[in-house]
């Protein structure tokens, strides 16, 4: 194999990651409409920019949950608790879907119920990459779709810049959220993305513990990294047309939003191209200031009001 093509293949996994934000980002657009119906919002208050601090307060408290039980080797704790968080909010995702069926709340609720047990049955008894990057894609769609008709513009904003300031922090000063990711990977829960080098490769049998010089078979996308920027493109796309009637293109989306995504995919390369260099970023600060400035982009270029 020449250098050159060696060199294409080493970004075809990034193109992947960057693919997996995008398909996340437009089912949580799609998502959008059936949640609100179904008032699926974790905030009364939208507009209340305090509903980001109480975000920042949560994260921050988990955290400390998460690295106590890592320390106190009760990482059973961390397994329970993630797999209850994921159940639930696929059960959330199905009922949505399911709604604009029209069919009986309690046939919704059995159908609903019943397949996210299911699911993170089968996550918890088979792990397998494609299991975990499935699951990963409906949770994260979920999760940015509830908080995004959740949280207005300026909240949103407000949130994402304090969490690219703790990710950096986390990652750069206190090291922590590094810590934290090598306690929980050995779990094999959907709180990341995994991009194997071949088909060959199991996640389940990866003991991640490799010898120096040994390359990983697998890259790796905490779920995060997708979900935090798609809650912009969630709320862009539900409250300027909430307060200004602003109009979506062909039905579905706003140019803000559309903006947004750019965004987020001109910061996803921009911190890919450090990664492929070996230097390990904190991702948020590239994910979530791309879809910011993408975002303000596109309301200058719409003229639609800025929140």
């Amino acid at each position: 194999m020449s250098s050159e093509n060696k060199s294409i293949q080493e970004y075809v996994p990034m193109l992947v990651m960057a693919g997996i934000i995008l398909v996340v980002q437009v089912i949580a657009l799609l998502l959008a409409a059936p949640m609100a119906a179904n008032d699926m919002r974790a905030f009364e208050d939208p507009d209340s920019a305090a509903n980001s601090i109480l975000y920042i307060i949560f994260v921050l408290a988990f955290t400390f949950v998460l690295l106590m039980a890592i320390k106190r080797n009760m990482k059973w704790i961390i397994q329970l608790t993630i797999l209850l968080a994921v159940g639930a909010t696929m059960y959330y995702v199905f009922f949505a879907l399911l709604s604009i069926a029209n069919i009986s709340s309690l046939t919704n609720n059995v159908i609903s119920i019943t397949v996210a047990a299911v699911l993170t049955i089968l996550l918890y008894k088979f792990p397998e990459w494609y299991v975990i990057n499935i699951i990963g894609l409906i949770i994260g769609a979920g999760a940015s779709a509830i908080f995004g008709i959740s949280l207005s513009i300026l909240p949103v904003v407000v949130l994402l810049a304090l969490l690219a300031i703790y990710d950096a922090i986390a990652v750069y000063k206190t090291k922590h959220m590094i810590d934290l990711a090598e306690g929980v990977m050995d779990l094999r829960l959907p709180i990341l993305f995994v991009i194997p080098k071949h088909l060959k490769y199991s996640f389940i049998q990866d003991s991640f513990k490799k010898e120096e010089g040994q390359k990983r078979e697998a890259f790796f996308m905490g779920l995060g990294d997708a979900i935090m920027p798609t809650i912009l493109v969630v709320s862009a796309n539900v409250f300027l047309v909430e307060k200004y009637g602003i109009e979506l293109l062909a039905g579905f989306i706003t140019i803000p939003a559309i903006a947004a995504m750019v965004g987020t995919i001109i910061g996803f390369i921009a911190l890919s191209i450090l990664v492929m260099k070996g230097k390990p970023q904190a991702g948020l600060p590239f994910l979530n200031g791309g879809v910011i400035l993408g975002y303000i982009a596109g309301v200058l270029i719409s003229g639609t009001p800025l929140y």
